[in-house]
């Protein structure tokens, strides 16, 4: 997989400062990504304007920061985060954490994402 889009698909895969993700699956109305976040890192607090996530733990404890309330989740637990709001995983872990992400919505790519707060230097000002 490429993390390049082509004119007429988009990206598959993507490295990223805290890990990686790669689509497994799209369909009308959902995508869904395995993601992958290294220990000691996590994603922007962002939100998503067109769609909602569900996040499954495959391995790793992850911890979800959603609407600014914390919960802790391990393999086999999952965590669902709605449309608009805030939200970020986080891996205060000493191995990498993997995620199932379920995106829902009319839309679901990456141009729709607000970031509120970034470790990376990525918020748009």
């Amino acid at each position: 997989m490429s993390d390049e889009a082509g004119p007429d698909r988009e990206a598959r895969s993507a490295t990223r400062p805290w890990g990686a993700w790669f689509v497994l699956d799209v369909g009308d109305g959902y995508k869904l990504k395995r993601i992958e976040v290294e220990a000691g890192h996590r994603l922007s607090y962002q939100t998503h304007a067109r769609r909602s996530e569900h996040w499954l733990v495959v391995s790793g404890t992850a911890t979800c920061v959603i609407d600014g309330h914390t919960v802790v989740v391990g393999p086999g637990e999952h965590v669902d985060v709605g449309q608009g709001v805030p939200h970020r995983i986080v891996n205060d872990g000493v191995t990498r954490l993997v995620i199932l992400e379920a995106q829902l919505g009319d839309y679901t790519e990456e141009d729709d994402i607000v970031r509120l707060e970034d470790d990376y230097s990525r918020c748009e000002e």
